[in-house]
């Protein structure tokens, strides 16, 4: 049972300087330990939480102390509790996260306990910000119509969504055109410090996006998880972590004049890809950091996924304060804010002691220069002087992260194809995409008024974008918007094709739209290698568009220059940009604006009323949302029918009773991969193709192919998922010798399927499978699907070289093993061309499983293996006994721990 707060000794009341009190506050300095002077901010705000939550339960004092003496204790992968202050989702992965609510509260039912008690305890926030596609573009009216097209798309969806609004408490819905979740997130959602009910705490935030690290750039720490996890969450579950270490990332000087936060954010990237910082929170520090401003430091704490980091932390300061002013929070919350952080000592004032790290980082952001990544993965970053080069070395190399393996006759081939009329030609390397898009840059007012500039140099120097390049503009909020239209600057990137298409996440998460069929025809039918540059923070294979097999990561500044070039394939430095209508060639250096010109028009277009008027406007919603008409029952009512929302089988079977650990037997390798595989890999987020098993079902069920809409869309429909699982048209799996797509070898018989009719065919058949992978298994989106998928096709286990700390926590959640090879080992030097069977033995009781513990894997060909079983902490190993973390949550919800 729960006892009283050990530290209520150290409960103190916080005073307004003018009389009264703020509220009540947890006041670290009075537990008078040296060693908490030393503890990274980041780690601080765990320290915090679990003293307010210590209740020798869920939260032991001997928790606490693993916090305080962090760092003799995070070298040894010690477990601690920690309970996030609010959850964060987005449509995408929203709409699972409300299904499997909606599903727990039947089998609450259906096994006698109270169907309400499954209800968020904390603030969940969630913002439809996923499903705008760019259908329309270079229209002026684009965001209307992209607007009802998702109307159309979605009803269903959204009406799933505003009924959860409504039957859960706690549940608060942003309508669609709102903005991206982390620009909402970091303008109005985040509290830094929380008052509620008189008790005073920093702000927290796990979201079911992994970029909800982004709000670590306004000192909360915020990271992603699945969306399983996410739900346990907010039904008053701490979640298990294991204590990370911290990587100090010193800043020091200033950006040289021209270079732009997303020049940064590259470099960052790919420094600390190198360092190595998977399962760990990097923390920035230094005189660097007073020379950013705070969209600068969410840019760069927004790709912490990226660069693999679980967070990557700045703590609040004199700019953080800044930025809550701006952004239009009460001058009374403001000084809450300064007041509980400066006596908790958790605010940075820059003369103190340097706090102690797990490694050090140091980077002079004068030496930055300016870059951009690609053409397929975030830390590939290219500098600019370099790309030219660059680029026909990836022409020339064989076909893998840096290579297209174009023969070298092939290389300057010339598509000619008819535009609308107009004589139009494609070469590798042309522009087909120009996307300013994604939550990392489209809420850094200077690199977008940045883009701005570019524009209205072109625009006075009559350059233009070629009519087949598709250009697009999705604002992170409405006051992007309010900003370009009071800066007059909106006119030229209208002029350049750039006109708002939408307030979400578009390209950069696959919903780019059709480009025109004339060009897609060219491509596909010369076999061109075409490009996209996006200002996104992903450019994995066949996530931006299936026909862009090059896609680039740049500043918006750079997503306005490369389409008026009209390809990749250019030495800015040396090659004209293009001819002002009088012939005078156009260089780079032309139109791009100095670092002090994009400041004027920042101090000028950027006030606070725009941030209080649009988010005032937001909770008021839109006449189509408004417009939804939804019941108003506990339960929800499903509809067998539905192709967007349905009754998942997760806890089809269950009894109060758990089924306790399983082992694998005489399994067979449904995939062998090699590095780096996905999440994009394991659940395309993209559009559905007209061959996989996701259209036949679609198509079966009533749904013309023109309404398929996108994998992201379907979540809420676990028979659309299953089928969608390893369904990436990029998918490279060894067991098909060099072919690439969403294929298999069936073992027994030879037989070459589509990965769901293999996986089917096994388990009619009574047959486990596994999964063979490499280094970095599930980089990349927190995403929960996939996890989902992987156990309805009946995965049993993943044995890979390594994985992404949040994919593997999500397999583990729902009931698949993931194993380790050890070091020095994979599939291939092991000789296991996964044609094997393989067996491995768990024991049958939780008791007898450690966190870490290695296992042997054996073959039907005599060869067997060690592996080192990757359930982290005490809680993944509970969950597994349990079958998942839902069917964990349930029992514990209605009976006693097991």
């Amino acid at each position: 049972m729960a006892a009283e707060n050990a530290f209520n000794t150290i409960l103190k009341t916080l005073e307004k300087p003018d009389g009264g009190e703020f509220g009540k506050y947890y006041c670290l300095p009075a537990l008078n330990d040296p060693r908490i002077d030393k503890l990274p901010y980041c780690i601080k705000i765990l320290l915090e939480s679990a003293i307010r939550n210590c209740d020798e339960f869920q939260v032991k004092s001997k928790d606490v102390e693993k916090i305080i003496d962090w760092e003799n204790t995070s070298p040894k992968q010690v477990e601690i509790p920690f309970m996030p202050a609010r959850v964060l989702l987005q449509d995408a992965t929203g709409v699972p996260a409300v299904v499997d609510l909606a599903c727990m509260r039947d089998a609450m039912n259906k096994l006698g306990g109270d169907s309400n008690k499954i209800n968020p305890l904390v603030p969940v926030d969630l913002v439809i910000d996923h499903s705008v596609q760019v259908d329309v573009a270079r229209y002026e009216n684009a965001v209307q119509a992209n607007m009802e097209l998702e109307f159309q798309r979605n009803k269903e969806r959204f009406a799933f969504l505003k009924w959860g609004s409504n039957a859960f408490d706690n549940m608060l819905v942003f309508p669609p055109g709102s903005g991206i979740v982390h620009q909402v997130n970091l303008e109005c959602l985040g509290r830094v410090v929380f008052n509620r009910n008189g008790m005073l705490y920093p702000d927290s935030v796990v979201g079911t996006d992994s970029h909800t690290t982004m709000i670590n750039g306004l000192g909360v720490a915020g990271w992603g998880v699945g969306g399983i996890e996410a739900e346990a969450a907010m039904l008053g579950q701490p979640m298990s972590m294991v204590l990370p270490g911290v990587v100090g990332f010193k800043l020091l000087r200033k950006l040289r004049d021209g270079v732009t936060a997303t020049d940064l954010v590259l470099t960052v990237t790919q420094m600390l890809r190198k360092h190595g910082v998977v399962g760990k929170f990097v923390e920035f520090y230094g005189e660097g950091m007073g020379e950013l401003s705070l969209a600068d430091r969410a840019t760069i704490a927004n790709m912490s996924p990226d660069y693999g980091a679980t967070m990557g932390f700045f703590p609040v300061d004199h700019l953080t304060l800044q930025y809550l002013q701006l952004t239009g929070r009460s001058d009374e919350t403001i000084a809450m804010i300064e007041s509980y952080l400066r006596t908790n000592k958790m605010f940075v004032d820059y003369n103190e002691i340097e706090k102690v790290y797990s490694s050090y980082l140091e980077l002079k952001l004068e030496d930055v220069e300016p870059c951009i990544s690609g053409p397929k993965r975030p830390h590939d970053r290219v500098p600019l002087q370099e790309m030219k080069a660059d680029w026909h070395a990836c022409l020339d190399n064989r076909v893998g992260f840096k290579g297209f393996a174009i023969p070298k006759e092939s290389q300057n081939k010339v598509a000619k194809f008819s535009f609308h009329g107009t004589p139009a030609e494609l070469r590798h390397g042309d522009v087909v995409i120009a996307a300013i898009t994604s939550c990392t840059n489209t809420s850094n007012p200077s690199v977008m008024l940045g883009a701005a500039v570019v524009a209205k140099k072109a625009c006075e120097l009559e350059l233009e974008v070629k009519p087949w390049i598709k250009t697009s503009l999705a604002p992170g909020s409405g006051v992007v918007t309010r900003y370009l239209q009071k800066s007059g600057l909106q006119k030229y990137l209208n002029q350049l094709g750039f006109h708002i298409v939408g307030y979400g996440c578009t390209t950069c998460i696959g919903n780019s739209g059709d480009i025109d069929e004339s060009v897609a025809s060219a491509i596909s039918e010369n076999d061109m290698v075409a490009a996209a540059v996006l200002s996104g923070n992903r450019n994995f294979e066949g996530r931006v568009h299936p026909l862009t097999r090059a896609n680039y990561l740049a500043s918006p500044p750079l997503v306005v220059a490369y389409p008026l070039a009209g390809t990749v394939d250019i030495d800015f430095e040396k090659e004209p940009i293009g001819k002002g209508k009088d012939g005078k060639e156009i260089f780079f250096r032309d139109i791009w604006p100095s670092s002090e010109e994009v400041a004027n028009v920042v101090q000028s277009s950027v006030l606070p009323d725009m941030f209080k008027a649009t988010y005032q406007a937001i909770t008021k919603g839109n006449p189509m949302w408004n417009e939804l008409s939804v019941p108003s029952s506990n339960l929800y009512a499903w509809d067998s029918t539905s192709t967007y929302i349905h009754k998942p089988p997760y806890f089809k079977d269950m009894t109060m009773s758990p089924p306790g650990p399983h082992g694998v037997k005489d399994a067979y390798c449904l995939l062998n991969f090699g590095d780096s595989i996905t999440t994009d890999h394991v659940s395309p987020a993209g559009s559905i193709h007209k061959d996989s098993p996701a259209a036949k079902f679609l198509l079966e069920h009533g749904v013309d192919r023109r309404d398929f809409n996108s994998y992201g869309s379907r979540r809420g429909n676990d028979e659309v998922m299953a089928r969608g699982t390893f369904a990436n048209i990029r998918l490279v799996n060894k067991l098909l010798e060099g072919e690439v797509g969403p294929k298999t070898i069936h073992i027994p018989t030879g037989e070459k399927l589509s990965v769901y009719d293999a996986a089917m065919r096994y388990n009619t058949a009574g047959q486990d499978t596994i999964i063979l992978a490499g280094a970095e298994y599930g980089s990349g989106s927190s995403r929960d699907w996939a996890a989902k998928g992987p156990m309805m096709l009946g995965i049993k286990a993943v044995i890979a070289k390594s994985f992404e700390q949040i994919h593997r926590s999500n397999l583990v959640g729902m009931g698949i093993i993931p194993l380790c090879f050890k070091p020095g080992d994979d599939a291939d030097t092991l000789g296991l061309t996964g044609h094997e069977r393989y067996t491995i033995n768990l024991p049958n009781s939780v008791s007898e499983i450690r966190p870490g513990q290695d296992v042997t894997v054996a073959t039907d060909t005599s060869k067997s293996f060690s592996c080192t079983v990757r359930f982290d902490t005490e809680v993944e190993l509970a969950y597994f006994n349990h079958g998942g973390i839902l069917q964990y949550v349930i029992r514990n919800l209605i009976g006693p721990k097991q």
